[in-house]
């Protein structure tokens, strides 16, 4: 029993060498220069949060969901029948581009989705479905980069 709780612990913390997982202070920094904050009158803590419950920070981070039928791409975990080139393509870019370390392309579609009418509603799976943030407030980025001046 030891040993298998032991050896699950371990496999919570040894992450691949390869992922491009990034560091909340690095997403936050991102998402400013790209001028998320309060875009839209959403501020940087939504979109932070919104990151980490989506893709955990890692922008190459790909989902598919079988049972809905869609597939989710980066940080924002952007859904392929809207918003990229499998889909309508609202966002006027492949789906891959979505998949950048750099975050433009997605910083870009996520501007063009939340300037709709459902605003960050439309990051979600269904029409009434709670965005994971609506209850983040401002602590969520804690001692990040905006609060050292």
């Amino acid at each position: 029993m030891k040993a298998s709780v032991v050896l699950s612990l371990i496999g919570y913390l040894v992450v691949p060498s390869d992922t491009a997982v990034l560091g909340r202070c690095v997403v936050a920094k991102k998402l400013h220069e790209g001028g998320l904050s309060d875009f839209e009158g959403y501020s940087l803590e939504n979109w932070v949060c919104l990151a980490y419950f989506e893709s955990k920070f890692n922008p190459m981070a790909v989902y598919e969901n079988s049972r809905s039928d869609f597939i989710g791409y980066g940080l924002f975990q952007i859904r392929n029948h809207d918003w990229c080139d499998h889909g309508r393509n609202r966002c006027r870019m492949s789906c891959s581009a979505l998949l950048n370390p750099d975050l433009k392309k997605t910083i870009e579609c996520a501007k063009t989705i939340v300037k709709g009418k459902r605003g960050m509603g439309a990051c979600h799976e269904g029409p009434g479905d709670p965005s994971p943030c609506s209850n983040c407030g401002t602590t969520y980025h804690g001692t990040s980069y905006l609060t050292k001046g």
